[in-house]
């Protein structure tokens, strides 16, 4: 065999949402893009901040010296203050530079917090529905994924599942708020629940179990709702984010890590945070995008966009039979399957033009994710074709 027999076997159970995604260029060579409705890629349609346009041309106009070479692996000082600056003033704790490492996006930030903490064998707890990379996340480090559920119908933590999934062998537990796929938001209430039980866990036994949040939705919520910073609540929690969707920049793959301040390991954690990063083979994030986002720590798409096409869609498809909870952030949507089988109710989906991703892919069979971070006029054209498609699956339409 040509590749190694792990990875060909981790292909044929790679990302439903890639899948899709292919199938859809398929589609739209064949029929015309204009008769393909498209919901499986969370690629944002908005552009970046104006903010973004006018630092990029600056730095054009009148380059830095050396603002091309290479920095210390952790990223640029400057940066790093600035990320540490917003994450002080979000958390009410303070936050240093030294706490905070500038990554390839949220996946390379992930990579490095798994490497840097996981012995082999050791466990990482993934809630379901979950974003179905960290399990080749937490394997590529030797880790092996738990999965628990979330409460079934609200998607909100089940504090004593998790307390029941945990063994000797658990090291971390993988947290996503604004949830992807669900869009649900995790309350102040939940996250302290959850820290209580891990400092309780480990001033009984010495047992050190952190928490990873992956934040890259945190600045999209919807409704006047606020997303809770985990410092506050977690002592033992790392937080891991891009800048891939709050300023529209995913193919920039700018990122950072940040660990709580209060960890009475993170000097420790740090310094193999930093080794991790370079020896991955990140080296460091990269330099340009690290010196815009250092004075874009305040900018944010204009989340009303987001907000009109989630309210849209969740009216129609509701009218229509569909069963959802309203999403709080991201631009996700996930309904139940009308079918037993939510692959093959992605498969009649796509006879009607509508390509989706099944719960499958996240861990939740039954389930069907919708990504409406699309044109809106795409979704009105659509609509038409989800009430056909909503009739043949036996509901009203």
């Amino acid at each position: 065999m040509a590749i190694a027999m792990k990875i060909a076997s981790q292909i044929s159970k790679s990302s439903w949402i890639r899948r899709m995604f292919e199938e859809g260029e398929r589609l739209r060579q064949e029929l015309g893009p204009d008769k393909i409705y498209d919901f499986t890629l969370g690629n944002p349609d908005v552009e970046p901040p104006e903010a973004f346009g006018r630092e990029l041309q600056a730095l054009a106009r009148e380059p830095l010296p050396g603002m091309h070479r290479y920095m210390n692996n952790a990223g640029y000082a400057e940066t790093r203050t600035a990320v540490a600056n917003k994450l002080s003033a979000d958390s009410g704790l303070t936050v240093g530079p030294e706490q905070v490492i500038m990554t390839c996006g949220a996946g390379g930030a992930l990579n490095v917090v798994l490497k840097t903490i996981l012995n082999p064998g050791e466990e990482v707890i993934i809630l379901a529905p979950f974003f179905v990379e960290y399990k080749f996340y937490i394997d590529n480090h030797g880790g092996l994924p738990v999965e628990v559920w979330t409460n079934h119908e609200t998607f909100q933590l089940d504090i004593p599942a998790i307390e029941k999934a945990i063994t000797p062998k658990t090291r971390a537990i993988i947290i996503c708020s604004p949830n992807n796929p669900t869009g649900v938001i995790y309350p102040a209430e939940s996250l302290k629940r959850l820290g209580d039980l891990l400092k309780s866990i480990h001033n009984r036994s010495g047992h050190l179990i952190y928490v990873i949040s992956d934040e890259p939705y945190a600045r999209i919520a919807y409704d006047g709702q606020h997303v809770p910073n985990i410092f506050p609540l977690v002592e033992s929690s790392v937080i891991v984010t891009s800048h891939s969707k709050d300023l529209a920049l995913p193919g920039e793959r700018i990122g950072y890590l940040a660990a709580n301040p209060r960890m009475a390991t993170v000097m420790q954690f740090m310094e193999g945070a930093v080794f991790s990063n370079r020896v991955l083979g990140f080296v460091n994030a990269p330099a340009l995008m690290q010196r815009l986002v250092a004075k874009l720590q305040n900018e944010s798409v204009d989340i009303a966009e987001y907000q009109a096409k989630r309210d849209l869609l969740v009216n129609e498809l509701s009218d229509m039979g569909f069963s959802m909870v309203k999403p709080d952030g991201a631009f996700y949507l996930f309904p139940q399957s009308p079918l037993a089988s939510d692959v093959d109710f992605v498969k009649l989906a796509q006879k009607h033009h509508i390509l989706l991703v099944p719960g499958a892919g996240f861990g939740a069979p039954g389930f069907f994710r919708i990504a409406y971070c699309v044109e809106k006029e795409m979704i009105q054209r659509s609509l038409p074709a989800w009430s056909a498609l909503a009739r043949e699956a036996g509901l009203k339409g």
